[in-house]
């Protein structure tokens, strides 16, 4: 595949691995652009909803993340454009409101308590997952290079895991926004196609008739 195809899933790739590294290696940069509720609602730092999206807590949660987008993001900016669904300017929008939608009910949990923290991009990464299994739920993926599911599949045991992490709450990744982020992508990618496009809904049902857990 090209990759003069999907600039700004690279592009956005690039942003999370030079800024995860940072922060990996420079704790104070990480503390100031985590994800902290208590300092977002009494010192009005709300830029964390954003900066708190693009550092990760190690190396395999930036590489677990990083693969998974990469995947998924690559093939909806890709169909975007090519169903004239907004192209760019929609794939963007879908990220970034994703990191911010995704992070909110965090937020209202835990804006008074003054030690919870949170990070990733969990959520914005959830929404493309689910944005993308719209249009090619049963897409082949290789687990470990060896492994063949489909998308769908893939897509419901992320959300799975990501929700017995989050009840586990053993790191400051924040797993529930997998959960908000997921349905942000899929109700915000359904108003899009039935705005601009809705005679994609026949096709996209019609997929849903033809399963194939294993990939196509």
């Amino acid at each position: 595949m090209d990759t003069q195809a999907y600039p700004i899933t690279l592009i956005i790739i690039a942003i999370n691995i030079i800024v995860s590294l940072i922060g990996i290696n420079n704790r104070d940069f990480m503390g100031s652009a985590i994800m902290w509720p208590y300092g977002v609602k009494r010192q009005h730092q709300y830029y964390r909803f954003i900066s708190s999206g693009f550092i990760h807590a190690d190396y395999m949660h930036l590489i677990f993340n990083m693969f998974t987008f990469y995947f998924f993001g690559r093939n909806l900016e890709l169909i975007f454009k090519l169903y004239s669904l907004g192209g760019t300017i929609s794939f963007l929008a879908l990220y970034i409101l994703a990191l911010i939608i995704s992070d909110l009910p965090t937020y209202f949990k835990h804006q008074d308590n003054r030690d919870y923290l949170c990070l990733g991009a969990s959520g914005a990464v959830s929404a493309v997952v689910f944005a993308t299994i719209i249009f090619s739920p049963w897409t082949s993926i290789y687990l470990y290079g060896a492994i063949k599911i489909s998308a769908l599949l893939y897509a419901v045991l992320y959300l799975a895991y990501c929700i017995y992490a989050g009840k586990k709450r053993r790191d400051h990744i924040n797993h529930d926004a997998h959960l908000w982020g997921s349905l942000f992508g899929l109700g915000f990618t359904l108003l899009i196609v039935a705005i601009a496009q809705p005679s994609l809904f026949s096709m996209i049902l019609g997929q849903l008739k033809h399963p194939s857990l294993f990939g196509n």
